[in-house]
């Protein structure tokens, strides 16, 4: 049976679902209900007051985010030192946010994973735009990722994601890790849009994991700035033209491979490629080029034919066949 109140946004002493403290009875028919009461009465108390407690050290936390997010509109060592965090890291910068249904509950969530990681310190708080942030010791980023599907089960209608920054040595390091773990936030709506999930940025390591971090209205904007007319949905030539460009990019510019794979003759693919660099404006012998224009079809709103792609690449064995 539940313990606790309902959940309260403005921290007035109300539980959260994530609190919410359970009493599990192995028989709960043999239990004496005035007893049950008499417990639950008493829990009930014990966690009105963690949550009273909680709620004043999340508004001491508040002023450390106002201050991650503007440092230079106070003193960010005195912030640190009065939300209880050690003078010294390394640190781990956490934001996490929920689908908009479900608004103001992402804090709970936060300090329920940032408490059951039995971290040395540990302060959780809302940044100004109201987003739910907490710095917690380094070594706890393994039991956050071990923690969060568990927490996020709490309640299984609420989509919570995200964002871990990588270490930062000192206090004045945290306003870069802020924006990496909002970077990483990013990167975890983009990625799990239907699921819980939380993205460490020390795993952004590839070009198809890094772009996920950039907001979609920007990648689809670089998407339709370097490919331009390879976009146009009516047209079945553009159409063709943008599979070889994939296809072509994914075997390492190799003309025979491309030609093998699309099933066309090599002077085929080379007669679509001029078109693609006549349209595109690249010149697809560069590197530089080549990457701009990969990095444009993998922030194509559409990303299933690129994820494929990506997936055989990895596949690949690492032996070259002549070009």
């Amino acid at each position: 049976m539940p313990v606790g109140g309902e959940p309260d946004a403005d921290r007035a002493g109300g539980v959260g679902p994530y609190e919410r403290w359970w009493l599990h009875l192995p028989d709960g028919a043999a239990a004496p209900p005035r007893l049950l009461h008499e417990i639950t009465t008493v829990l009930g108390r014990c966690q009105e007051a963690l949550t009273r407690r909680r709620a004043a050290e999340h508004r001491t936390a508040d002023e450390l985010g106002r201050l991650l997010t503007a440092p230079e509109a106070g003193d960010l060592t005195t912030a640190v030192r009065a939300s209880g965090l050690p003078a010294q890291g390394p640190y781990r910068v956490i934001v996490a946010d929920v689908d908009a249904r479900h608004e103001g509950l992402a804090e709970g969530a936060l300090a329920e994973a940032a408490a059951h990681t039995a971290p040395a310190f540990a302060a959780v708080g809302r940044l100004p735009d109201g987003t739910a942030f907490a710095v917690v010791p380094e070594d706890a980023a393994t039991a956050l990722a071990q923690t969060w599907p568990l927490v996020a089960a709490c309640e299984p209608d609420v989509l919570l994601h995200g964002g871990l920054a990588s270490p930062a040595a000192e206090a004045t390091g945290l306003p870069g890790a802020l924006a990496e773990a909002r970077y990483a936030l990013t990167s975890a709506r983009a990625t799990g849009p239907g699921t819980p999930s939380l993205t460490d940025a020390t795993t952004l390591t590839t070009l198809d994991t890094l772009l996920t971090g950039i907001p979609a209205e920007v990648r689809t904007a670089y998407s339709r700035t370097v490919l331009g007319p390879l976009l146009n949905p009516q047209s079945a030539s553009a159409a063709a033209l943008l599979n070889t460009l994939e296809v072509f990019l994914l075997h390492d510019g190799s003309w025979a491979r491309t030609a093998e794979a699309l099933h066309l003759h090599v002077n085929t693919v080379h007669y679509r490629i001029q078109r693609i660099e006549h349209f595109t404006g690249r010149d697809l012998s560069r590197l530089r080029d080549r990457l701009d224009l990969w990095a444009a079809l993998l922030c194509r709103t559409d990303p299933n034919s690129t994820q494929a792609a990506t997936t055989a690449r990895r596949a690949r064995s690492s032996t070259s066949p002549a070009r």
